[in-house]
């Protein structure tokens, strides 16, 4: 049997947090973070699934901490949205370098380096296979970049959404702190909900819930996941419903 009968998501949206470009303690950029997320997603590509992806932009900037320290809301979430726009544009370099076509789509308007949000030259850009990077959050204050990644799943129909960590899924308890903590294989949206587990906001998993889009919360760091996942095999944990 190939690899092309065995895909069970054809159309994915997989969400990466800005810390899983940082260094250790999730800061900085590290170029070498950025050269193995591009390699998972290239391999991914060459298989022929529509692809996107969206960044955050915490190894750089969160707009939360910035707002924590007495300056505007509005603004220090502006200046998290840029973040993004920057660790966009690295990916796309590195991808490009592997000769994989990338496009920055960006929720705000960085002329001349970015390409704005059109749902139409999206759906295009996935039919050929060339692979997007949306940035800029949902473009407004006040909401996460995973409520970015659901909004965006949900306006190009993928078929699930993939959260990229640094943990292996779900767990009890945060597992850092709390080796004991078990792993979730499965949950429902209202487990996530009213267990208030914290894997998203509760903005992105209600649109998930609504739009029943499934989403699958996996270790980024253990290669062969996204195509594991892609594959229909068990990885992480799956929220549906």
């Amino acid at each position: 049997m190939t690899m092309q009968n065995t895909i069970r998501y054809k159309r994915v949206l997989v969400k990466i947090s800005g810390e899983g470009f940082g260094n250790a303690d999730g800061r900085g950029i590290k170029t070498e973070q950025f050269t193995t997320v591009a390699r998972e997603l290239q391999k991914v590509s060459e298989i022929g699934i529509e692809l996107a992806v969206v960044l955050g932009g915490g190894n750089i900037l969160r707009g939360a901490k910035l707002n924590n320290v007495g300056k505007s809301r509005v603004q220090a979430d502006q200046a998290g949205m840029i973040a993004t726009v920057i660790n966009a544009l690295l990916l796309q370099d590195i991808l490009e370098g592997f000769n994989i076509k990338a496009h920055v789509v960006s929720a705000i308007e960085v002329k001349n380096i970015t390409e704005s949000f059109v749902l139409r030259t999206c759906l295009q850009y996935l039919k050929e296979k060339d692979i997007i990077i949306f940035a800029g959050g949902t473009g407004n204050p006040y909401f996460t970049t995973d409520t970015a990644a659901a909004l965006r799943a949900i306006e190009i129909s993928a078929e699930v959404m993939m959260k990229a960590t640094r943990v292996d899924g779900v767990y009890t308890d945060d597992p850092i702190k709390n080796p004991s903590a078990k792993l979730y294989k499965r949950l429902t949206y209202m487990d996530v909900l009213n267990k208030q587990l914290g894997v998203m906001d509760l903005t992105a998993i209600s649109l998930c819930m609504e739009n029943k889009l499934p989403i699958i919360v996996f270790n980024m760091n253990n290669q062969e996941n996204i195509k594991k996942a892609i594959r229909g095999e068990p990885v992480g944990t799956y929220i549906g419903e």
